[in-house]
């Protein structure tokens, strides 16, 4: 088996975390071009996604071999895959709900709020179609000893913020 984050994460995941998934309810899915780990990866991802998959609670999405310059590749080839089936580009109609409709995401609710850890201020290929509207909170906490108190701090954060999704403000100038 090839090693690397996803990897690696795919080894410990099942054995340390499925029994928490199980014990709180937790769904876990996955984005991000799976078919590219390495079999075993994928046997263990699989394995944990359906060990789960009739949990109702929360949903848990992990990013693995993710970037979101590849996410809208392969939204555009399905796109076009889809036209060619269905009498080439003269029918085909591309639009926020056909490229949502082609993401990794498909099936999961709007973006509200990015958490971006150890002080950076971009997005670093993540997520970005669908960060559109989302609040961004940045926190120069590291990613290993991000929390349960930072995470509280960036909720308090975005319940203070007004969500306008593109709208109009008070003067009737964009947002």
């Amino acid at each position: 088996m090839a090693d690397g984050p996803s990897a690696a994460i795919c080894r410990a995941l099942p054995a340390i975390e499925l029994p928490t998934l199980m014990e709180n309810n937790i769904k876990l899915q996955y984005i991000g071009r799976q078919h590219e780990l390495p079999q075993e990866v994928q046997e263990r991802m699989s394995w944990a996604r359906e060990s789960t998959e009739r949990n109702t609670g929360m949903v848990l999405t992990l990013a693995l071999n993710y970037g979101a310059r590849t996410e809208m590749v392969d939204c555009f080839n399905a796109l076009a895959r889809e036209a060619s089936r269905n009498g080439g580009l003269d029918h085909l109609k591309v639009d926020e709900k056909a490229i949502s409709r082609n993401l990794y995401t498909h099936g999961l609710p709007e973006l509200d709020l990015l958490i971006r850890t150890s002080g950076e201020m971009r997005l670093s290929n993540f997520l970005l179609w669908q960060a559109a509207y989302a609040e961004i909170f940045v926190t120069n906490t590291l990613w290993p000893d991000f929390r349960g108190d930072e995470l509280l701090e960036a909720i308090e954060a975005f319940q203070k913020r007004e969500r306008r999704f593109g709208g109009l403000i008070g003067d009737g100038h964009p947002s």
